[in-house]
């Protein structure tokens, strides 16, 4: 004769599992993201202007957010 097993038909709250990333998981991918959209955009569509240093602004915040 077969033995029987318990089936559990509630669950408890130590079943969930919670995922925390770092900051950097984030981060990298989006920068990824952003590089490959200016490359895809072509050099001669994306000039900045002589006397805007907007992308060194924002390597800047980049860098000191990592700070």
């Amino acid at each position: 004769m077969p033995a029987r097993t318990e089936t559990r038909t509630h669950r408890d709250g130590s079943d969930t599992v919670e995922v925390r990333l770092p900051w950097w998981a984030v981060a990298l991918p989006a920068l990824a993201f952003a590089a490959l959209l200016l490359l895809v955009s072509g050099p001669g569509q994306a000039q900045a202007a002589p006397g805007d240093p907007a992308v060194g602004r924002l390597l800047g915040r980049v860098l000191e957010l990592a700070r």
